[in-house]
């Protein structure tokens, strides 16, 4: 993938990056360093990068097939978010709602499932009880999931 920088002396903060064809644009503000230019390019290909992931994944119809096979209450929506940086993923019982951190986006299938699974339990169980934990165990690799995502939180804060 080819990288445009463009530097406008109208930005002051904020920026941008747009795939236009084979081309990643990138427009940052003029008074940015080499080192800021070469951190924000590096962040903003892995953001399209991640986005290209979440396209290709249908996240409704991986939890609907998870609830119907697991017998979990089945939500309203299932999305991906941006801006959850702490978490996996999160769940709103009122009103049926679950988002997934695009942090998973190229992750193996069999942890973002766990996920999916873990939050269709909080549809049922809005606590980390031990009703709670029986529901997401119905998930067969739902020990080596947790144990994959320990490692990439601890890969993230290294």
């Amino acid at each position: 993938m080819q990288v445009e920088v463009v530097r406008s002396s109208r930005r002051r903060r904020t920026v941008q990056a747009r795939q236009l064809g084979e081309v990643v644009r990138v427009t940052i503000p003029a008074t940015m360093t080499k080192a800021e230019e070469d951190r924000w390019v590096a962040e903003m290909l892995r953001r399209i990068e991640r986005h290209q992931h979440t396209a290709d994944v249908d996240l409704m119809q991986r939890a609907l097939d998870l609830a119907r096979g697991h017998g979990l209450p089945v939500p309203k929506e299932v999305r991906w978010v941006d801006n959850q940086r702490f978490r996996w993923g999160s769940c709103t019982p009122v009103d049926g709602t679950i988002r997934i951190s695009s942090r998973l986006a190229g992750f193996p299938d069999w942890v973002l499932d766990y996920v999916l699974m873990h939050e269709l339990a909080h549809l049922e169980v809005p606590h980390h009880d031990r009703r709670f934990w029986e529901l997401v165990e119905r998930y067969p690799l739902s020990e080596r999931a947790r144990g994959y995502l320990l490692a990439k939180e601890t890969e993230a804060t290294a």
